[in-house]
């Protein structure tokens, strides 16, 4: 494959999207928004579907949450401890958790996912609190369909106003929201300041 043809890239991006943003709910390093952006960047240039690319990113977000909500929802985290890799998934959570706060608000739900791991400590949140999988899987969905089209759209909007290569393009792109989310995570650090404002009980449930 040939990394600098946007004709490779336009095969084979659909391929990249679902892997890659699922395993980001479990491994935050996962490059899940530069894959997304990318897709976005070669749509500027007609070389992907922005309306696909779209709904594989928002239908892969919505997934691998789910994975991560019920795999804390039901308790069974621990087996993971049985293999290194559960290991540092557990770490990795803590340190999410640590970094992005633990609220299980459904707005947060939605809208901590911009913030860098803040999907990860929501997710694994929201199930150690027992909040209702109808809401959660509502507002995961909402959420992903929002981070997938605003993702598509950092990268479609620099390769319609730069004319640069997509991938020069996608690189301003992942560099813009890694900036948005910076300033996001810095305001929401200091509203909440060193309060955890979960619980480890039921969350009420709200009517959907």
């Amino acid at each position: 494959m040939d990394f600098g043809n946007a004709d490779s890239w336009g095969d084979a991006i659909y391929f990249w999207i679902i892997p890659v943003v699922m395993g980001d709910a479990i491994f935050p390093p996962l490059p899940s928004e530069m894959v997304v952006i990318t897709g976005g960047a070669l749509s500027a240039v007609g070389r992907a579907n922005v309306f696909l690319v779209v709904l594989l990113a928002a239908v892969a977000s919505w997934f691998g949450d789910i994975l991560v909500f019920q795999l804390f929802k039901r308790r069974l985290s621990h087996v993971l401890d049985r293999w290194r890799w559960g290991r540092a998934f557990h770490q990795s959570v803590h340190t999410a958790i640590g970094k992005a706060g633990r609220s299980t608000t459904y707005g947060a739900i939605i809208g901590v996912r911009f913030i860098p791991g803040g999907r990860l400590a929501t997710t694994a949140a929201a199930g150690i609190a027992n909040v209702s999988t109808r809401g959660f899987s509502l507002c995961a969905a909402l959420g992903g369909l929002l981070w997938a089209i605003w993702s598509v759209g950092l990268g479609y909007a620099t390769g319609a106003a730069t004319g640069l290569p997509f991938w020069a393009s996608s690189l301003i792109g992942v560099g813009v929201g890694m900036l948005v989310g910076a300033v996001v995570g810095v305001i929401v650090t200091r509203k909440r300041g060193n309060r955890s404002p979960v619980v480890d009980g039921p969350e009420e449930e709200l009517d959907f």
